[in-house]
């Protein structure tokens, strides 16, 4: 038996809100469907390059009050980023808070408007450790 990979669903609350987010992280909208007979609306949005590895955003036209509220045992999405303190420091000019800041060099994670945890991991060889991000605490949970 064949597997291919197709995509990682999240759902969302505010779809232009979480869209904005991930066009921060540098991903691109692939595909976008509505469905008026099942009320939603599903946004696929992937790396340049690699729209064959997409997140969909799911956003439930009529909300979600009947879903469970907790994200953490979805575990991550991760992405390999060119410069990981470039990229950090980018979401934080944005709003995003950072809640593990690159201090390695290496790896940091941010969250989602979603509370969906995205871990960014430096492409090839970890940076050499840099201010502020070496010095800098955790925010919260990732």
């Amino acid at each position: 038996m064949a597997l291919k990979y197709l995509h990682t669903m999240v759902r969302v609350k505010d779809l232009e809100t979480s869209q904005a987010f991930y066009e921060l992280l540098g991903l691109k909208k692939t595909r976008h469907y509505d469905s008026e007979e099942g009320r939603f609306t599903l946004v696929f949005m992937a790396p340049p390059g690699q729209e064959e590895c997409p997140v969909e955003l799911t956003w439930n036209w009529d909300g979600d009050d009947g879903l469970p509220s907790d994200s953490r045992h979805f575990g991550h999405l991760a992405y390999g980023v060119d410069d990981i303190y470039a990229t950090c420091r980018h979401l934080m000019d944005n709003g995003v808070t950072i809640n593990r800041p690159p201090r390695d060099g290496r790896m940091a994670f941010v969250r989602s408007p979603d509370n969906i945890s995205i871990e960014l991991l430096q492409n090839g060889d970890p940076l050499a450790p840099a201010e502020p991000w070496a010095s800098m605490e955790n925010t919260g949970h990732w």
